[in-house]
């Protein structure tokens, strides 16, 4: 249930906080005074759309907030917080809005933060408002669907048929893809083999590319590379009658700098300097030895190569593909569909035989729902019936119609609600009942919904819109019936329903004279204020002793 609301900067409401207690909370207050405004704020709570327009003039954001006592028990609560990371301690839970000047809002549960979506469907096992015009809904076939499987037990099952319903949807839709891409492959599939069978044959190596463009320019220019290399393979060993090699004049150096060195250490430096020299230059010669042996003077492997290249750069140009990988990965693409197109039939076969599974099992739940709503209509009518008819319409009939329908995620069944005032010809509940039967109609429904539903508050906005006297004083006894196992909130100009709660508050607007600002109060009443209030519900704004007496005759009654 509900336990504390508080609101801050929201239309007319600077600050507010307020608990509330169990049972029935009759809530009045003069026409204009702000009671809406209340509903609005919780209406936020529960999800409804916010602007910018809510908040306060002068005020940067708006602020609502309601604390609730749950079940701890509540099962199906838990496992909605826990699926949306949600802590769930066990029975106490806090919804917070925020809402700022760009519009933009945020939802907070546990002071964990949640999508709107989120936020709708925590708060809707939570609390239930009944406005003004939800009297609409009576030509809902989804509401009286739901009421009508409320009363039967049968949520869970839906649930599992909704569940069951969307499944096979989906598996539908991939079975439309994959449909989709079989006529597709099919259709391209000499084209995709041609593509494949050129890059295959190609048998492209990443980075191949490179290596034969520095091939191809050492094998270009292989003579001159040759001649370069010998060159200096000879300035390293001349030719025998010819000037010293580099290796015999720093041996030499070597050996005198040595001598040298027994008489000045530096002169041994020196030689040591010259023996580092030598070794290292016999490396480069190494390897200089080693690079013209390795220089390929070869016509035909210089057009191997070159025709190696142009076949790349053709395939480049073909493909529109930038470098080795690119083509690479299209051709493993390729065959992936030439793979898929020779698979893609089994597949479609696996799924096939998941979607006649599936069908099967949804025909068993929307049969099973079947049966269970034909056992149940007669005798929700009957429950209505005699609702309706202790609300003073003594001739009322109340019927259930089940209309067959393709299977979808509610089962195999529409609902229709029939009814009558004088007992005969009962039609669409929808096209035949006048305002204050309609009141009396939704009311009853509703009383219904939430003591099967297990909804903990409920919240009635002028549902005895229409009605007065005896049929006013009935219909606070009903709702006063909901209040002892659930919270419920009357909203209300009817004196005889306002006297029928165990806690009573008084919504006001007040001016202040200074800035001419008005807002918007509530306060629970005392018993004598309450006596107040009743009296002037029943006599205008000019108290009368009869209408003071009156009152409080119906607060004992």
């Amino acid at each position: 249930m509900l336990t504390r609301l508080q609101v801050r900067n929201y239309v007319l409401i600077d600050s507010l906080e307020i608990d509330f207690p169990e049972g029935l909370i009759i809530i009045t207050g003069q026409t204009g005074a702000g009671k809406s405004i209340l509903l609005g704020a919780l209406s936020l709570v529960m999800g409804a759309k916010a602007d910018a327009g809510m908040i306060s003039d002068g005020a940067d954001n708006c602020v609502v907030e309601a604390e609730f006592d749950v079940d701890p028990s509540d099962a199906q609560l838990k496992a909605e917080l826990e699926e949306n990371d949600v802590e769930w301690d066990g029975g106490h839970l806090i919804i917070r809005r925020v809402i700022n000047q760009s519009g933009r809002s945020r939802a907070f549960v546990n002071d964990s933060p949640v999508s709107v979506q989120i936020l709708q469907g925590i708060s809707s096992r939570l609390i239930d408002i009944h406005s003004q015009h939800q009297t609409l809904l009576l030509s809902d076939r989804q509401f009286q669907l739901n009421i009508l499987d409320h009363f039967a037990g049968n949520i869970s099952l839906r649930d599992n048929c909704e569940e069951l319903w969307r499944k096979m949807i989906k598996l539908r839709s991939e079975l439309s893809a994959l449909d989709a891409k079989i006529a597709s492959i099919s259709s391209e599939r000499d084209y995709t083999e041609a593509r494949y069978r050129q890059l295959e044959e190609a048998s492209l190596r990443d980075g191949e590319l490179a290596e034969l463009e520095e091939e191809q320019k050492q094998l270009a220019n292989a003579e001159e590379i040759k001649t370069c290399l010998g060159y200096t393979e000879e300035l390293f060993n001349p030719a025998s009658g010819e000037s010293l090699s580099l290796d015999s004049i720093l041996k030499e150096a070597s050996k005198q700098l040595a001598k040298a060195g027994k008489f000045i250490p530096s002169a041994q430096e020196l030689s040591d300097r010259v023996d580092s020299c030598r070794r290292e230059l016999d490396d480069i010669l190494a390897d200089v030895s080693y690079a013209n042996s390795r220089v390929d003077v070869s016509e035909s492997r210089l057009e191997a190569v070159e025709s190696r290249m142009s076949l790349i750069y053709s395939l480049f140009q073909k493909f529109s593909c930038r470098d080795e990988a690119e083509l690479i990965a299209l051709r493993d693409r390729l065959s992936e569909m030439l793979y898929d197109s020779s698979s893609l039939d089994l597949k479609k076969d696996e799924l096939m035989k998941e979607i006649s599974k599936v069908e099967s099992e949804l025909a068993l739940k929307a049969d099973l729902l079947h049966e269970k709503r034909s056992k149940a209509a007669p005798e929700f009518a009957e429950a209505m019936t005699l609702s309706v008819r202790n609300l003073e319409l003594p001739y009322a009939v109340f019927e259930v119609e089940l209309l067959p329908v393709p299977t979808g995620a509610n089962g195999r069944d529409a609902v229709q609600f029939r009814f009558s005032a004088t007992g005969r010809n009962a039609v669409d509940v929808a096209k035949c009942a006048s305002g204050g039967e309609m009141s009396r109609i939704m009311l009853a429904l509703k009383a219904m919904r939430a003591r099967y539903a297990n909804m903990p508050t409920m919240v009635f906005d002028e549902i005895d819109t229409g009605v007065s006297g005896s049929v006013a004083d009935k219909m606070g006894s009903m709702i006063c019936d909901m209040g002892q196992y659930m919270q419920v909130f009357a909203i209300t100009h009817l004196p005889q329903v306002a006297a029928k709660g165990c806690a009573h508050y008084l919504v006001a607007k007040d001016i202040d004279p200074t800035t001419s600002k008005a807002a918007t109060t509530i306060k629970k009443l005392s018993h004598e204020e309450r006596v107040l209030e009743v009296a002037r519900m029943l006599s205008g704004s000019v108290l009368t002793d009869a209408a003071v007496a009156n009152a409080k005759s119906l607060l004992e009654s």
